[in-house]
């Protein structure tokens, strides 16, 4: 029984115990419940124990009731006030029927800011003293030390005008933006009466300025914020795209009002407006001294846009005959532009639904607000028919990473373009780069072509200690080549300095970085030699701490403490694959705001049209699947695109290009050339493509003898004593027929990677003749150690005549330099082909 009963003890203390627990608990309840009957109830004994009324009570409860209530309508009122701050659109459509709403009402993501140009009004002559005093104390100093013609130059009068500038509009991003910073975007309008003189009393050459007008988007972007006073950091200034500028000249300068030569002139200070303002370059203001202004100057990119511009159908026929009487077909282009990045497809010749399958990769530094705009065009003599245009935001690319589907086009009655987009991300890590290079099929041994896999960033910021060059009691008029690979870009140009500071951003897209390298090289304008160089492997950079280097790096064949500081990052480009469900339908969700002829922008809902297909009998044309299946052969990747004549409009030559352009009419555009592809056999340029076609069509099915392009004969030497690169072009032999009546050739060289104008060397034209006897000496400024790691690029054209269609590529040859002969020299035939690969030389 004690057994039996112990158990039911325990479970009877166990019990016990929460009881108590409980009891404890609920006595502080109650204690708390009294307290509160007490309060209520001691008013109503006092007034009883008092003898008074009980309508006391009563009033008592209404003036409890009356507070209750005034103290409700405030928090209501603060709560509406606090949400129309947050949503004003969602607070009025909530607190006011939409029937209420009169049809003017809207809500713009633009606002007025008329405060703001009441401000700058009353600062204006104070604006106005300052931009003399740049003009006085900066520029004129600037331009009288840029050269020696120029030391009269000055300033006689500076007056900016009566009218201030206008803000138009305001825009401030509130999403898809670092918490630490602001970003705003400013429509601003200026139209000045000014009156600009200066002179050169050497040359007793007067010109001027009458009046200005520039129209554009201006972003501010104020970051990083602190949390001490001023509490902002730095300021950013800085165009998104080139902006709209008119001039009116006087003096000399009245023959820039000519037709024709105003519109080159307004495009050539845009591309000076553009090195200093406009996206990537910004103007960057620090405003606390802790504050990376390299950083903030110029910073990594968002983003990377990869697009494939596959196809279209169902075009517009645009061309006709016979005074319009019978209608024709198109012979569609796109222009691509991201930014200040403009590419232009190859013409598909008699075709309304084009296939193009170009890939082009493009930078993107500012994502909010930032377009993805295509045009396209049919290609005519005179002046090309619009056939539609497209707009996506990239904020959307972002979002979604993958697209890839059919647009329909605004501004025309039919037509889809077929488009495929990747926004690949910057990441610093080496480990995802085999998975990057296995994914776009990267050759190990063939490193200059093909789809990206990273992305070089170099800031250059000064130099020390530099020789004076060949002039030992001279300063050298110092700038910096940079070049990987086919790719090279230059600095500006630092004058009369040993010490120049250039504090500029280049990048780079790298195929693969663990076979390439960044050639460096500072130059003496001036002379025209070479002050020092350095070589820095890539894969140096995949071992350094975050894929960065920052330091002073020591010239090679230079002084003895020259050194140049630069700050070297590699980010490889990595495409985030996200999980989505099975009907998961992105295209809804790309916003695509459309820009009509008159410059308006209304944004719309990206409705993708139904792919070709699914509402007709003809199936699809599969997209393609880059990297794969037709894999480019080593002739076709070996061969950098070869540049084409510049006009007005400087269109980049490859993906890396930053180079741009003004917006506008392709009417204005002068292009020898499309801006070439990044993938497969579409990367050659569009000469090198029809060259091909040519030699398909002389073959016939008859076997062509080994040189099927001809030969040309060339004398190559190198002047250790006056440090210069001698060629001589001797002659052309079995040159192919371009027309009927022959060919009318000439010889034009470049010594890669320098493609400049000024770089170009060309023989005279040989009319009608197979077999040209040129015989001219030509020279390149460049040292022995230099010009062994470089590359002649010799092509054969034909000139054609002025206005003649007849122009074109007759054949090429890559001449390597890295040989220990070259100071001895040599005469040798080289075999011509499409595209300069595959030399075989004939002694």
């Amino acid at each position: 029984m004690r057994d039996a009963e112990g158990p039911g003890l325990v479970a009877d203390a166990a019990r016990a115990e929460p009881a108590g627990a409980a009891l404890s608990v609920d006595v502080v309840g109650l204690l708390a419940q009294l307290a509160r009957s007490f309060a209520l109830l001691l008013p109503v004994y006092a007034l009883g124990y008092l003898g008074l009324s009980f309508s006391w009570v009563l009033l008592a409860l209404a003036l409890l009731a009356w507070c209750r209530r005034s103290r409700g309508l405030k928090a209501t009122r603060l709560c509406r006030a606090l949400a129309l701050l947050e949503d004003e659109e969602r607070a009025v459509r909530l607190g006011v029927r939409a029937c209420d709403l009169p049809a003017w009402v809207h809500f713009p993501d633009t606002e007025r800011a008329e405060w703001l140009n009441k401000t700058v009004k009353h600062m204006w002559p104070f604006i106005c003293q300052f931009i003399e005093k740049l003009f006085r104390e900066t520029i004129e100093p600037a331009v009288r030390g840029a050269n020696t013609h120029l030391s009269t130059f000055s300033f006689t009068r500076v007056d900016v005008g009566q009218q201030p500038l206008r803000i138009n509009g305001v825009k401030v991003y509130t999403e898809n933006v670092d918490k630490r910073q602001i970003i705003l975007d400013l429509q601003i309008s200026f139209v000045g009466n000014c009156e600009i003189d200066l002179e050169i009393k050497r040359y007793f050459c007067r010109a001027g300025v009458q009046s200005i007008q520039i129209h554009g988007t201006m972003r501010v972007i104020l970051e990083p914020l602190i949390g001490d006073m001023p509490l902002v950091g730095a300021l950013s200034i800085f165009f998104l795209r080139k902006p709209l500028l008119e001039i009116n000249w006087t003096g000399l300068t009245n023959l820039l009002d000519i037709p024709g030569l105003n519109g080159l002139s307004d495009t050539i200070i845009l591309d000076i407006i553009s090195n200093y303002l406009v996206l990537p370059n910004r103007i960057t203001v620090p405003l606390v001294s802790e504050v990376q202004i390299a950083q903030l100057r110029f910073p990594i990119p968002k983003g990377v846009l990869r697009i494939h511009f596959i196809e279209a159908q169902d075009l517009q026929g645009k061309d006709t005959y016979l005074k319009g009487l019978v209608k024709g077909k198109s012979d569609p282009y796109g222009v691509i532009r991201v930014g200040n990045q403009i590419f232009q497809s190859k013409v598909i010749k008699e075709n309304l639904s084009p296939k193009w399958h170009e890939v082009y990769e493009a930078l993107v530094y500012e994502h909010p607000g930032q377009e993805l705009e295509i045009e396209l065009f049919d290609e005519d003599p005179d002046k090309d028919d619009f056939l539609g245009s497209l707009m996506i935001d990239l904020a959307e690319v972002e979002k979604e990473r993958l697209l890839d589907e059919w647009f329909a086009l605004d501004e025309v009655p039919r037509g889809k373009l077929h488009l495929k987009l990747e926004w690949l991300t910057l990441t610093p890590h080496a480990a995802r780069l085999d998975q990057v290079l296995t994914d776009i099929r990267a050759d190990k041994d063939q490193a200059n072509d093909g789809l990206s896999s990273s992305l070089l960033i170099l800031y250059l910021d000064s130099a020390r200690n530099l020789p004076s060059g060949k002039k030992m009691d001279s300063s050298p008029s110092p700038l910096v080549q940079m070049s990987v690979g086919h790719k090279a870009q230059e600095s500006k140009i630092r004058y009369k300095t040993n010490e120049p500071v250039w504090e500029e951003n280049f990048t780079f897209f790298i195929h693969n970085p663990k076979c390439q390298d960044l050639e460096v090289e500072v130059r003496d304008e001036q002379h025209q030699c070479c002050l020092g160089n350095l070589t820095i492997p890539l894969s140096r950079l995949l071992s350094s701490d975050d894929m960065t280097m920052n330091q002073r790096f020591q010239l090679s064949n230079s002084g003895p403490n020259s050194s140049l500081k630069m700050k070297v990052a590699l980010r490889i480009l990595h495409l985030e694959k996200q999980e989505r469900s099975p009907d998961h339908q992105h295209s809804a969700q790309v916003k695509r705001p459309s820009v009509s002829k008159g410059g308006r922008k209304v944004s719309v809902r990206s409705q993708a049209s139904e792919p070709p297909g699914a509402g007709d009998s003809s199936p699809a044309p599969p997209a393609p699947v880059l990297g794969g299946g037709v894999k480019p052969s080593v002739e076709d990747r070996a061969q950098p695109a070869e540049a084409s004549p510049q006009g007005p409009r400087d269109l980049g030559r490859s993906a890396s290009s930053l180079h741009g352009s003004t917006s506008g009419s392709p009417s204005h555009i002068f292009i020898k050339e499309p801006t070439p592809s990044i993938a497969s056999d579409i990367s050659l340029p569009i000469a090198t493509q029809e060259l091909r076609q040519r030699l398909r069509q002389l073959e016939n099915g008859t076997t062509l003898g080994q040189s099927p392009l001809g030969q040309i004969q060339l004398t190559i030497r190198h002047s250790s004593q006056r440090n210069k690169l001698v060629v001589v072009v001797h002659a052309c032999r079995n040159l192919i027929a371009f027309s009927e009546d022959g060919s009318d050739p000439y010889v034009r060289m470049y010594l890669l990677p320098d493609k400049r104008r000024s770089g170009r060397r060309k023989t005279h034209v040989s009319k009608k003749t197979l077999n040209p006897v040129f015989d001219q000496s030509f020279e390149f400024s460049v040292s022995l150690p230099d010009v062994q790691r470089r590359m002649l690029d010799v092509a054969v054209k034909n000139s054609g005549g002025f206005l003649s269609k007849d122009k074109g590529l007759l054949g090429k040859v890559l001449v390597a330099l890295a040989s220990e002969e070259l100071a001895k020299g040599w005469t040798q035939w080289y075999d011509l082909t499409e595209d300069g690969t595959r030399p075989h030389v004939m002694t």
